[in-house]
């Protein structure tokens, strides 16, 4: 778990580099992404959910997507036809939607049984 929120705070410092300079001129942003998208991939890979309740599993495992998206948009800082900000922004955003479903559902379901 502690992997997982090292990596979200590596996304979150990588994400708001090149939004709060304005500049992308200095790639140590898109390392600092990449390796955030990489910590949060194998937390997710490594702590599967051992439980019964299949609802929960599937929310797991829709964390596990999340991770996958963050991994995209760090392609996408190192792919250079595009705008890389753009691209990964649009990722992370779609990432962190699902990050935030998943954070109110999971905790949910399992009050429930």
């Amino acid at each position: 778990m502690a992997l997982v929120i090292t990596g979200m705070l590596l996304i979150v410092a990588g994400i708001a580099i090149p939004l709060l300079t304005m500049s992308v001129q200095n790639p140590a942003f898109r390392y600092i992404y990449a390796c955030g998208a990489a910590l949060t991939l194998i937390g997710r890979v490594f702590s599967p959910y051992r439980g019964t309740n299949a609802r929960v599993k599937r929310l797991v495992r829709i964390e596990a997507w999340a991770s996958i998206f963050f991994c995209v948009g760090a392609f996408f800082l190192f792919y250079p036809p595009h705008n890389p900000v753009r691209d990964t922004l649009a990722f992370t955003l779609a990432g962190g939607a699902i990050q935030i479903y998943t954070s109110i559902m999971i905790p949910r379901v399992q009050k429930k049984k």
